[in-house]
């Protein structure tokens, strides 16, 4: 379907605002495989929204992962988005249209702001911290740049229960899916400079970020990194069972989407065992086979749920 009929489904009709969703909507498409197939799963009317959410996201993520830039110019550049989006959030105008289109979703599905505010204080995290020592401090971060995702979704997927009761297995999906691209990416995240597994469970096998870089430059992950690896995998599987039963409190036209999200973001985790957590010197990729075997069933199921 056309971005013109998602936008005429969803119901906006001023022109600057439909150019501010279909920037959003690009770069949903550009750097967002997965997650923009599993967006092809919903109905027209909630496709714009989610392509706000994760242009405004992608926006701050680039500036967090900019190679070119120091952290003082990267904090800068966060504190004057963040000062931006405060703007536009109370004034309700601005002429950024990833931010215009951010506002609008905002408004439309009465996302509460604080977890945008969450989502900046983790951003911003990443400028200065590189190491967690416990999973508990990890927590702290995950909650502002994953679990706060999965809360903005929410209000657009709609709910059969009050959504209250459906955010805290919204917030483990996106826990678990964080998780799950920090295992697949441990290699360029070291690149980065960053390490997002906890030290003392990467400890309790033997493993530091020294022995960490040297599997990187090596090109093939020893034993003791492998078993830990594999006890992050077991984690991030914890919390893809916690964010299960949250599936069947959304509202039936939205299932599909997220289900065949689950189900790929899973698939990373096959993929990861499969090449026995030797995952610091490439990149397990889901095949494109594999997500049209995913998506096409699941494809069916939300035209069934669109009809009933």
């Amino acid at each position: 379907m056309s971005a013109e009929r998602e936008l005429d489904a969803a119901g906006v009709t001023a022109p600057a605002l439909r150019d501010a969703y279909r920037r959003c909507r690009e770069l949903n498409a550009q750097h967002g495989r997965t997650y923009y197939l599993a967006t092809r799963l919903l109905s027209a009317e909630q496709r714009p929204a989610v392509h706000a959410l994760y242009g405004f996201a992608r926006w701050v993520d680039d500036v967090v992962d900019d190679l070119h830039s120091g952290p003082d110019e990267k904090s800068a550049e966060l504190l004057a988005i963040d000062g931006r989006l405060q703007t536009a959030l109370r004034d309700g105008a601005t002429d950024d249209p990833v931010l215009a289109a951010l506002v609008d979703t905002v408004h439309r599905y009465d996302i509460p702001v604080r977890h945008f505010q969450d989502f900046m204080e983790s951003m911003r995290m990443d400028l200065t911290v590189t190491d967690y020592p416990t999973f508990a401090d990890l927590e702290r971060y995950v909650h502002g740049s994953a679990a706060v995702i999965g809360l903005q979704v929410l209000p657009v997927l709609g709910t059969t229960v009050p959504r209250e009761e459906a955010e805290p297995a919204a917030a483990a999906l996106g826990v678990a899916f964080q998780l799950t691209n920090f295992i697949r990416d441990i290699g360029e995240d070291l690149d980065r400079g960053r390490v997002y597994l906890p030290a003392d469970e990467l400890a309790a096998f033997g493993v530091d970020r020294e022995r960490l870089l040297r599997a990187r430059a090596e090109g093939r992950a020893d034993q003791q990194v492998r078993a830990a690896l594999r006890d992050q995998v077991r984690r991030a599987r914890e919390v893809y069972e916690r964010a299960w039963p949250g599936i069947g409190m959304l509202a039936p036209r939205s299932r599909p989407c997220v289900l065949t999200a689950y189900r790929l973001y899973g698939r990373i985790l096959d993929l990861v065992e499969h090449a026995d957590c030797d995952v610091l010197s490439r990149r397990v990729v889901v095949s494109n086979g594999r997500r049209l075997a995913v998506a096409l069933p699941a494809l069916a199921r939300a035209v069934f749920a669109r009809a009933a």
